[in-house]
């Protein structure tokens, strides 16, 4: 019997598990009331309290609700004023939306190889790299570089993670970016945040992700004279409704996900050729990290759990030097923008031509935990888990 008829229960990510009509107080009073529209009502509107929840649960000054991360990327950059054609330095191993927001902002996206835990290795920055984008890849808390002007964290895997200082993922940087896709830790189907702690970053995030206005409760549209252009990026109240009853989960999901950690590192296998990859204690543990000994006895372990209902995944897809965005350098525009001013930039910064971050994709398995399920299920899981990595 699979694991997933032996509980009983529908597989679904982390806080997809915790969405409960009964519990959507905020978005029933937007439907009663027949608001939607965030700027349509004369007092604090539900996107404003998503912002202000935000901010108080991750201890950042001031936050922008969003369509997506892709947008509080795109924001987040466009906000240090930059010249078209700049380069980003980005993490090699993300998702190509960070690459994809980079050359819609006009701009350079250049992969930066990674360390053994995946976090862009900051040592082969050039001393006068001005954005980096640094990615907190499945929970892992990455360091920043020091001495960039402008810092960004990619947050959208690592939403209540923590820095050894106490800092929370997203907080540290010039701006943070966090997504709420249905496969994040906490869900709206699609959604963003945008935070930082510099008030001059933020009016300019705030006026461009709202056509450059000046936008008043109950006054819609309003502009000052200085007025520059921009886009709508403006979140709804239903989809605010909806994040504002998944933060009320976030503890919850957070220490869901400790437990389940806990219990599956204790039933793994001992094996030589398969090891656990250490998580700090500021992770968000949203998974098993197992390094194996070759990409024959990964694959074999991808097979094996799926044969069994339990999920996995790797991070080949997330190879951005690999990726035809990257490779290809194709445009829309006819004239190749922005990629027509990239002639003299590099494209990639490694020592190895990423040969030793190739090994370790090719051996490197992500087990996803389940923070929604009660202790006991937790432990069957984990003995599931076991049982089938004994078997390959």
């Amino acid at each position: 019997m699979t694991l997933e008829k032996r509980l009983g229960h529908r597989v679904l990510p982390y806080g997809a598990n915790f969405l409960d009509w009964s519990d959507m107080t905020e978005l029933r009073h937007a439907v009663d009331h027949g608001i939607l529209f965030r700027y349509q009502t004369e007092t604090e509107s539900l996107a404003d309290r998503l912002e202000r929840t935000a901010g108080e649960a991750l201890g950042a000054g001031h936050v922008l609700a969003v369509h997506n991360c892709t947008e509080a990327l795109r924001l987040a950059l466009v906000s240090t004023r930059p010249k078209v054609g700049d380069i980003v330095h980005i993490s090699a191993i993300t998702f190509v939306a960070v690459a994809g927001a980079v050359l819609a902002t006009g701009l350079i996206p250049v992969p930066v190889d990674v360390d053994e835990n995946f976090a862009l290795d900051a040592s082969l920055l050039p001393e006068d790299a001005r954005r980096v984008i640094v990615a907190h890849m499945e929970g892992a808390v990455a360091p920043l570089p020091e001495g960039v002007p402008y810092v960004i964290e990619d947050a959208a895997q690592a939403l209540g993670g923590t820095f050894p200082d106490g800092r929370r993922t997203g907080t540290a940087g010039y701006a943070g970016t966090f997504s709420f896709h249905h496969n994040k830790i906490l869900t709206s189907g699609e959604g963003g945040l945008l935070v930082t702690n510099d008030r001059a970053a933020w009016e300019v995030m705030r006026c461009y992700h709202d056509h450059g206005s000046a936008r008043q409760h109950g006054r819609y549209p309003t502009w000052h004279d200085d007025a520059y252009y921009g886009e709508n990026f403006v979140t709804s109240e239903g989809i605010a409704a909806i994040q504002l009853q998944q933060f009320r989960h976030l503890d919850r999901v957070l220490s869901g996900l400790e437990r389940h950690y806990a219990i599956a590192v204790q039933e793994l296998p001992d094996r030589p050729d398969i090891a656990l990859l250490p998580r700090s204690a500021g992770d968000v543990k949203t998974s098993l990290r197992l390094r194996v000994a070759s990409r024959e006895l990964r694959d074999a372990a991808v097979a094996r759990l799926t044969e069994q209902s339990l999920a996995s995944w790797t991070f080949d897809k997330y190879f951005l030097p690999e990726h035809p965005v990257l490779t290809g350098r194709r445009s829309l525009y006819a004239d190749g923008f922005p990629w027509n001013l990239a002639a003299d930039q590099p494209r990639s910064l490694s020592r190895d031509g990423f040969a030793r971050t190739r090994s370790l994709l090719d051996r490197t398995l992500f087990v996803p935990l389940s923070p929604e399920l009660p202790e006991a299920e937790q432990v069957v899981a984990a003995k599931a888990l076991r049982k089938t990595l004994e078997t390959l």
